[in-house]
């Protein structure tokens, strides 16, 4: 069974290790290809103070920290670690999603997920570990080893190892294609080390070749996911949604994977089968 990629190296207040933050902003700047100028414009500030700031020349305030990480899209997460590194207190809350506070987040979470039945939904966080699931969610994992439905389960590792749901995905190569790259993206656009260690890990399972694997084209609309239940082909598209106007780190992270039918016969599969009671998956330390 392939171990949890490790965690990021952490400080004192069990903070990640940090660089100076106009170094951190520098960065986020460059991985989102903008230049000074670029930046200086969108956050009207001048491009001179922005190169003060990035060389360490100068202090930038908590407010000018928060207006460039607006700019850049910077995750709550990472905005608050900016923050912390320039001398501040993170501005943006960080609750447990078990959290009184979040109670509302939570029913609306599974008012979704229940009104989505019988079609297969699950949340997951920014790590892609399963949070919650509906019950559609048992006809992905009927035969796949109980060992990586043990939490935290991840559902990328789920999907393409070959004790999981690997080997019943009849367009196996196109939908790794699909989410390695997906997972690319993302490792590349939020610099988490995690993420790029459960990348690597994934291109390494039995069965992957890289050089054969189809990369969806430009012009093809959208990915689907063929899988095969029992004696029967089940064909389904994704959709994924995301909280609009998050202000807690856990809730910025979190987002509803909904699968909806693609073909007729897979409607009516699903609208006769039994149902299940979804249920609440832990996942860790957040």
């Amino acid at each position: 069974m392939t171990a949890e990629p490790r965690e990021r190296p952490v400080g004192r207040a069990g903070s990640r290790a940090q660089s100076p933050v106009g170094e951190m902003l520098r960065a986020w700047r460059e991985r989102r290809r903008l230049t000074q100028l670029d930046l200086s414009l969108q956050a009207e500030v001048s491009a001179r103070h922005l190169s003060f700031i990035e060389t360490g020349r100068s202090r930038p305030t908590s407010e000018m920290i928060l207006r460039l990480s607006e700019q850049l899209d910077v995750p709550l997460r990472e905005r608050n670690e900016l923050l912390l590194a320039g001398g501040y207190a993170p501005a943006y809350p960080h609750h447990g999603l078990d959290d009184p506070s979040l109670d509302a987040v939570r029913r609306a979470l599974r008012q979704v997920m229940a009104g989505h039945e019988p079609h297969p939904a699950v949340v997951v966080d920014h790590r892609w570990r399963l949070v919650d699931a509906n019950s559609g969610l048992r006809f992905f994992t009927a035969d796949v080893d109980p060992e990586l439905l043990r939490p935290p389960v991840n559902v990328l590792r789920l999907s393409l190892h070959p004790d999981g749901m690997a080997p019943r995905i009849v367009n196996l190569g196109e939908w790794r294609a699909h989410l390695l790259s997906r997972l690319a993206r993302q490792a590349a656009q939020t610099a988490d080390r995690y993420l790029a260690s459960l990348h690597e890990e994934l291109t390494e399972y039995p069965g992957s070749d890289r050089a054969v694997d189809p990369v969806p084209e430009p012009h093809d609309v959208v990915v689907p996911l063929r899988y095969r239940h029992d004696d029967r082909e089940l064909s389904f598209l994704s959709l994924t949604s995301v909280f609009g106007t998050p202000l807690d780190v856990t809730v910025s992270e979190l987002a509803i994977e909904a699968f909806y039918p693609a073909d007729a016969d897979t409607a009516s599969f699903l609208r006769d089968a039994p149902g299940l009671t979804s249920q609440l998956f832990p996942t860790g330390d957040r």
